[in-house]
């Protein structure tokens, strides 16, 4: 089979593993930047449901659900990073777009909750 042939078969496979790939990726800087972004004074943030949150959740972490953000966006500072998880890296994603769209000029999506644990 000829690559143009099997791209053009398989375009959406593939353009989903780059974006899992681009997840994967981005979590790992975001992870290996938290030290510097905790001691400039980042704002961990996460976005799962209050119910998600009081079943598990990092030390230091605040709990705004994505659908209360908008709402709340007066909480978080605009002179701080701002680190967004929830279960998967979705709805930290989503948050991110929400908080760079109002003005917050650094936000990272560290994917899953549990990668600020560590």
């Amino acid at each position: 089979m000829h690559f143009p042939e099997f791209f053009e078969n398989n375009w959406p496979f593939l353009a989903l593993g780059l974006w899992f790939a681009y997840k994967w990726w981005n979590s790992r800087r975001v992870v290996a930047m938290l030290p510097e972004l905790k001691q400039r004074g980042a704002v961990l943030v996460d976005v799962r449901s209050a119910g998600e949150f009081a079943s598990g959740n990092a030390p230091g972490t605040i709990n705004i659900p994505l659908q209360e953000l908008g709402g709340r966006l007066g909480e978080l500072p605009k002179s701080s990073p701002v680190v967004l998880c929830c279960a998967s890296g979705t709805r930290s994603g989503m948050a991110k777009m929400l908080l760079k769209k109002n003005g917050y000029p650094e936000v990272h999506n560290v994917g899953t909750w549990n990668k600020l644990l560590g």
